[in-house]
């Protein structure tokens, strides 16, 4: 391998690419994005904040911070927590775009919607 061969496959992986004996083909990058997360605390029995919008690929946590149980249950049932004790969690990541309508199934007036947008 000449000098100008092995310091243009040093140059293709620092610039994310992979030398080949037909060429460079680029790679995912070293580093992944940062996961999206986002929170809703259900206290006063209310989902706080009551709509939330997010991008694809976010994971909502709910925490119960009431001294009653709640449950997280969507409108088309795509999702649904157990009963949720003080202090905890529940965690639903929204892959796809839409709205989702949710309520707390042991106490129906208590509503929420995540809007996922792609």
């Amino acid at each position: 391998m000449n000098r100008f061969s092995f310091n243009a496959r040093r140059i293709a992986v620092l610039l994310g690419f992979v030398a080949t004996a037909g060429g460079c083909v680029a790679v995912d990058a070293v580093m992944a994005a940062p996961a999206k997360t986002q929170s809703v605390a259900i206290k006063g029995f209310a989902f706080v904040p009551q709509v939330i919008t997010v991008a694809p690929g976010t994971t909502i946590t709910w925490t119960n911070t009431d001294e009653d149980p709640h449950t997280v249950s969507a409108n088309d049932k795509s999702f649904h927590s157990s009963a949720l004790d003080t202090n905890d969690k529940y965690s639903f990541t929204f892959n796809r775009p839409g709205d989702f309508a949710y309520f707390c199934s042991l106490h129906p007036h208590m509503t929420g919607k995540i809007i996922v947008k792609g």
